[in-house]
């Protein structure tokens, strides 16, 4: 499938890369100017601020109050099919997916305390006399949502596979559907992702910013955070499964819900059919350590980029070179960092245009779409951008706060854990990878609220697995959102797994990059459950 068809393919394309894997660091700072609420509207019970410990790090996990939406006379454990009321799915326009929500607790060693509910959707086997079970998949980030994927990944997926499996998407916790949070925040940050840039001597009031972020979730959703990890959405997944009625689920999940995959592996071996784990994050680097060792691969990213542009500077008058290329977009982010850059009414901040190009570097396909932006940009005109920089709120889902995205991402991403808490780590990480990596190492080796945050007394789910199934890794060798040794880790770690390989640059690519070879060799898993006998590269 070629991506450049039309239009509407590439935003489509644009708009998986920067709504369902919201971990876009953006290389610069810039606090929103003039961008509107994104809310439809908030719940004001649901989002009522929580007395905050005095030091944000305090754990919050002992506040006896609950949200609004548990329920703690259920028992989230005994869910027979047969319970789930399935409905309209609220802000899908899709009559064939139904919806329900599934009780579990909130904290799952508590299975008869406070309960959560999770958003679940369904898309029938279109031939039930072949049907296997339920192919589960959910949004990357984290923080992206997965009721909606069904219904957009129903028409890439084979007939073969489509008439054995019901696709069920899911919500995780915290996010849209599933007993949102937010961190009081009145807009997403670009991309979902938080994310500042350090300057010369800026440390210090970096980290004052990060504390006061860190403290502002813990009065917002101090409730959640201490339950906000992969392990505890794993454990979700489970209670799903129980809910379905099914003895075993299959996997599809890319990205961060690949990392998902692999931690629910682990913790439910027994559990686990035919696993597709596409670009998944590695376990054992979440997350600091992931966002360093990925700093090369985004100037590499850059550098592609701004190539494949100079070539074609008849057509975009960024510049002749790569070096040109990059100066030009680095310094409209520069400007835009100063004041933001306003275009036909749209006040372009700098963390706006850092995750526009982040979206350019993720995806080779993307590469004309996002230097054209930029041309229009610096010439003032007004830019074609077929996907928001700002993650949106569900259509039709009321009481999902303003900032859900950015808060679930920052949540997940702290509560996984262990984060340096030390000042002087973040001193000597920003000196080395700055100068290494002048473009993003300011960027990705800043301190974050992570720093700040709840102590979490979930432990960490790492590799390598036990007695788990070998299960189908997919990847692409120039990925730069989650860099191909992420993607090695994971199949290394669950022993008998193998590992699909394109030479691409590109992110996730089942089945949307339309490889035939990749395609052909996860469809024949799914739909036989033979792994191939070794590695393959395509």
């Amino acid at each position: 499938m070629t991506y450049w068809a039309g239009a509407a393919r590439i935003a489509a394309v644009a708009a998986s890369i920067v709504l369902l894997s919201p971990v876009l660091p953006a290389p610069a700072v810039g606090a929103p100017a003039g961008a509107a609420a994104l809310s439809p509207g908030r719940n004001p019970q649901q989002n009522r601020p929580q007395e905050s410990p005095q030091d944000p790090i305090q754990d919050p996990q002992q506040d006896p109050r609950q949200d609004p939406q548990q329920d703690p006379q259920r028992d989230p454990r005994r869910h027979p099919t047969r319970d789930l009321r399935w409905g309209d799915c609220a802000g899908v326009d899709d009559p064939a997916l139904r919806c329900a929500e599934v009780t579990v607790p909130l904290d799952h060693r508590r299975p008869r305390g406070r309960t959560i509910t999770i958003a679940i959707s369904r898309l029938p086997a279109t031939d039930p006399a072949r049907r296997r079970g339920v192919l589960l998949t959910t949004g990357g980030g984290p923080g992206g949502p997965g009721v909606p994927l069904p219904s957009s990944l129903a028409p890439l997926l084979s007939p073969e596979v489509r008439a054995r499996y019901d696709l069920i998407g899911f919500d995780i916790r915290f996010v849209e559907r599933s007993t949102p949070i937010g961190c009081g925040q009145a807009v997403e940050e670009p991309g979902g992702y938080r994310v500042r840039t350090a300057g010369p001597g800026s440390l210090p009031a970096d980290a004052a910013e990060a504390r006061a972020y860190a403290r502002d979730c813990v009065r917002a959703a101090g409730w959640a955070l201490p339950h906000a990890t992969t392990a505890n959405a794993a454990r979700d997944m489970d209670v799903i499964r129980a809910a379905l009625g099914e003895e075993k689920i299959s996997y599809l999940g890319g990205s961060y819900a690949g990392m998902l995959g692999a931690v629910y592996a682990v913790l439910f071996p027994g559990r686990v059919d035919r696993f597709v784990l596409d670009s998944p994050v590695n376990p054992d680097n979440a997350w600091r350590p992931y966002e360093l060792d990925r700093t090369p691969a985004f100037e590499a990213g850059t550098g592609a980029f701004a190539a494949w542009t100079a070539e074609r500077d008849a057509e975009y008058g960024l510049g002749g070179t790569a070096r040109e290329v990059t100066d030009a977009v680095a310094g409209l982010i520069r400007r835009a960092g100063s004041a933001p850059i306003v275009v036909a009414g749209h006040a372009w901040t700098s963390g706006e245009l850092g995750t526009l190009l982040v979206a350019g570097i993720y995806d080779e396909r993307t590469f004309g779409l996002v230097a054209a932006a930029f041309a229009d940009i610096a010439a003032g005109r007004e830019p074609y951008v077929p996907f928001p920089v700002r993650p949106l709120p569900p259509p039709g889902v009321p009481g999902v706060p303003a900032d859900n995205h950015t808060a679930t991402n920052m949540a997940y991403r702290c509560g996984d854990g262990p984060w340096p808490r030390d000042l002087r780590d973040y001193q000597r990480d920003l000196a080395s990878y700055s100068a290494r990596y002048p473009l993003f190492g300011p960027a990705n080796a800043n301190i974050t609220p992570c720093a700040f945050w709840p102590r979490i007394a979930d432990e960490p789910v790492r590799l390598p697995a036990g007695r788990v199934p070998g299960v189908l890794v997919t990847a692409a060798l120039r990925d730069v959102a989650a860099p191909v040794a992420n993607s090695r880790a994971v199949a290394a770690g669950i022993r008998g797994s193998r590992m699909v390989t394109i030479d691409a640059h590109t992110h996730a690519p089942y089945p949307a990059f339309g490889d035939a070879c990749l395609n052909g060799r996860v469809d024949a898993f799914l739909v036989t459950g033979t792994l191939p006998p070794a590695d393959v590269a395509c």
